[in-house]
């Protein structure tokens, strides 16, 4: 098995892909047939497109602090005078409406975690668009990261409260980011240098939930996590690399998670949580006591 974004880069140019290096993995690991393997992938891959498609319609949470947002961005983009590029609204777009899903207590894939969940589906249900993919190389783009969000969560951390929002969003944003490279035809190495892109321009990301809810700000950071996930692929693409190893870059998220004060680490006590805002919208949905 392997165990550093190095290893997993070396055998995928061995085997023929990233993806049938997972696939493998998963077949041993499991003891599931390949068929089985790949048919489960498909199930969540079914369960993102479910939750993107519920949260476009129109959701609201229960305590009102999220949803709506991915309806506005819909009609937003039928407009067709945005700013920004289509594909990455898109991914914006999908992202808001699987996390306002994921608010509003519905059935969400947790990639790598519910908080994050919306960055992954995001980029590619954007990408199945821009790349024309069919059903089989959406599945692979979630082995793809699934193999590198294993070597995130085994060498630092995909956790909110362990790491900060760093290990969450930053994560599922690089693991997205990858998965798009190697979707779009990149390399395994170039899947990397996206990996490593992504994390050092979240690293430090803290995890500041108000209230202790995964609404605010969580919601809005899967929709500009996605916009990193799809601007560091495309400078992967582009033949830019990493100064910084991926794998030095992976530790280094690990230790300024491990140093971040845990007042940033989805205790609610610091940042968004702690402004009077923040501590308002608390007492109005827990009353004094909390």
């Amino acid at each position: 098995m392997f165990q550093s974004v190095s290893e997993l880069v070396t055998e995928a140019n061995q085997v023929g892909s990233i993806a049938e290096v997972m696939i493998q993995l998963e077949c041993q690991t499991t003891r599931m047939p390949r068929h089985e393997v790949i048919k489960k992938m498909e199930q969540q891959l079914s369960v993102m497109e479910n939750a993107a498609k519920k949260g476009t319609a129109g959701v609201t949470s229960a305590t009102g602090l999220t949803g709506g947002d991915a309806t506005k961005l819909e009609a937003y983009l039928a407009k067709g005078n945005f700013l920004s590029g289509e594909t990455i609204l898109i991914a914006v777009q999908n992202a808001i409406a699987t996390n306002e899903v994921n608010a509003a207590m519905g059935l969400i894939c947790a990639t790598p975690t519910a908080g994050s969940a919306g960055v992954v589906p995001g980029v590619l249900f954007a990408a199945k668009d821009r790349l024309d993919l069919d059903r089989d190389a959406m599945v692979r783009f979630l082995f793809v990261a699934g193999a590198f969000g294993l070597v995130i969560a085994n060498n630092a951390s995909i956790s909110g409260a362990e790491g900060g929002c760093q290990a969450e969003i930053g994560s599922a944003s690089a693991i997205a980011s990858a998965a798009l490279v190697d979707a779009a035809g990149g390399t395994p190495e170039m899947c990397s240098a996206a990996i490593a892109m992504v994390l050092k321009n979240m690293m430090g990301l803290i995890c500041d939930p108000v209230a202790g809810l995964v609404e605010v700000p969580c919601v809005k950071r899967n929709a500009l996590g996605a916009s990193q996930a799809m601007i560091s692929a495309d400078m992967a693409l582009a033949g830019i690399t990493s100064v910084i190893p991926t794998d030095e870059v992976i530790e280094a998220m690990y230790k300024v998670g491990r140093q971040m004060p845990s007042i940033f680490k989805e205790t609610a006590e610091g940042g968004l949580a702690d402004t009077p805002t923040g501590r308002e919208i608390k007492m109005r949905i827990f009353g004094q006591s909390v």
